[in-house]
């Protein structure tokens, strides 16, 4: 049954639920803010089924028949507003999810949950819908929108929410987590650890996913032997790329974590704390054919091709030029 206490670096979050559940100081709208897979869901999840314990604690007891229906899936008060457009939330949506059952009290319990996920999908249109509802909302009615993106949220339905934002778990938090709950060998917990820069839920999913071990290993074949490729072999490199059923971003971060070990050791000439420790014959190798200069240039050509990425640019093009930046320095 899942808990607050399962709830990894999160505390300030945690705190704040359980302190308006035992004052029973419960906003009629929460926004929780961070990155996807950070695991906002279930900490939306562990937050209604609190609020809806029959025995009120700061802790969802698991026992109760709300409980029980809380974890599978089938609370009638519990609504998990869903879209029939995988990119866009409508005003329909929110109209039939939202502002139409509303009004029907609460079947069985003091409050009514609405757990809106991805809400940065809401058309202006369709947040405009749920403000009407926000201004004059019932006395039982709780929406909790899950964003990864607040830019997208209108300043007036920020207004009217408290943001809960959440903050990167600390990286020892993260690989004491895989190593204890999901058995994870130490040297592996080091690189899925490495790569999801405090995200929880990502460090997990790196664990389970066999083809990340495979891509990350020809990702550091690729960056061993650029400097010998033509252009041929980097248009060959960037098509096996685009055919990864890998976020793009993902695989750029394996790249970034190359060379930051390379700048790590070049500053050091110590290998403890490198990511890579197995491939320090290579990662010396980069470290003593490249200028500092030349390793900060290629970290920051690999952000800007996630920036030109994120605003569409092709992708073939913006590979292009970042394997051959990462050839010439």
């Amino acid at each position: 049954m899942p808990k607050f206490s399962d709830i990894y670096g999160q505390q300030q979050i945690v705190e704040h639920f359980q302190k308006a559940i035992e004052t029973k100081k419960i906003s009629h709208a929460y926004i929780i803010h961070g990155e996807r897979s950070s695991g906002k869901e279930f900490i939306a999840k562990v937050f209604a089924q609190a609020l809806l314990c029959e025995k009120g604690g700061k802790e969802p007891c698991g026992e109760c028949h709300s409980c029980h229906q809380a974890v599978s899936g089938n609370h009638p008060d519990i609504i998990r507003v869903l879209h029939d457009k995988p990119a866009t939330i409508g005003v329909e949506d929110i109209r039939t999810g939202i502002n139409n059952d509303i009004l029907i009290k609460p079947y069985s319990s003091e409050y009514k949950v609405y757990i809106i996920n991805e809400a940065e999908k809401m058309t202006v249109q369709a947040q405009n819908a749920l403000l009407k509802t926000l201004e004059e909302p019932p006395a039982y009615a709780v929406i909790i929108l899950l964003t990864s993106n607040l830019e997208m949220m209108l300043p007036t339905i920020l207004s009217r929410c408290v943001v809960l934002n959440m903050k990167p778990v600390p990286d020892d938090m993260v690989k004491r987590y895989l190593m204890k709950e999901l058995q994870i060998p130490d040297y592996k917990a080091d690189v899925c650890t490495a790569f999801a820069r405090g995200n929880l839920g990502k460090a997990k999913a790196l664990a389970a996913s066999e083809e990340f071990d495979n891509i990350k290993t020809e990702a550091v074949s690729l960056l061993k032997y650029i400097r010998d490729m033509d252009i041929t072999d980097i248009v060959s490199a960037i098509k096996k790329i685009s055919e990864y059923k890998i976020d793009i971003n993902d695989y750029l971060d394996i790249l970034s974590v190359w060379y930051r070990d390379v700048l790590l050791f070049k500053a050091t000439n110590d290998a403890n704390h490198l990511i890579f420790k197995e491939e320090i014959q290579y990662i010396r190798k980069v470290a003593d054919q490249s200028a500092y200069e030349g390793i900060e240039i290629i970290l920051d050509a690999l952000e800007k091709a996630k920036a030109r990425l994120r605003a569409n640019v092709n992708f073939d093009l913006t590979m292009e030029l970042l394997l051959l930046t990462i050839k010439e320095n």
